[in-house]
């Protein structure tokens, strides 16, 4: 079973051109004014906008490193449906075991080179862990 199955949308390699070499030739540099309209009631919801935006976002260019390399997928995107969720980014993780708040995330280095690999279009299917009480949480090897 499945937990996600989605696609690397058209848009979706968004890189920190400060902090980074570009990961691939199709990647699109993250300014100070991107953010991602989060607000479900929105016309622009699971879209990127542009600050200053009034509706309920999240700024893409963040001080920590999570999103210095972010993969954007099609999941409801860019046909957003109401009720049917978040988009979900492929981004930096925090650490071991730290949950996300709905999306993928990998390793720094193992990010960078899922970056150079996919492109737009490729499949991304997220396989479901098993986990019980007790087991310590494994990384996915990508």
């Amino acid at each position: 079973a499945l937990a996600a199955i989605a696609s690397v949308s058209e848009m979706g390699l968004l890189w920190r051109a400060d902090r980074l070499p570009r990961p691939a030739p199709w990647a699109r540099a993250i300014g100070p004014r991107d953010l991602w309209c989060d607000a479900s009631g929105h016309p622009e919801y699971n879209h990127p906008v542009r600050a200053p935006f009034p509706a309920s976002h999240e700024r893409m260019r963040r001080a920590d490193p999570l999103y210095d390399i972010v993969l954007l997928t099609d999941w409801n995107f860019p046909d957003a449906k109401p009720g049917r969720g978040s988009a979900i980014f492929v981004h930096q993780r925090r650490r071991l075991g730290f949950p996300t708040a709905g999306c993928i995330a990998l390793r720094r280095a193992d990010l960078i080179r899922v970056a150079r690999m996919l492109r737009p279009g490729d499949v991304i299917e997220v396989p479901m862990l098993a986990s019980h009480r007790g087991a310590r949480r494994r990384d996915v090897t990508v």
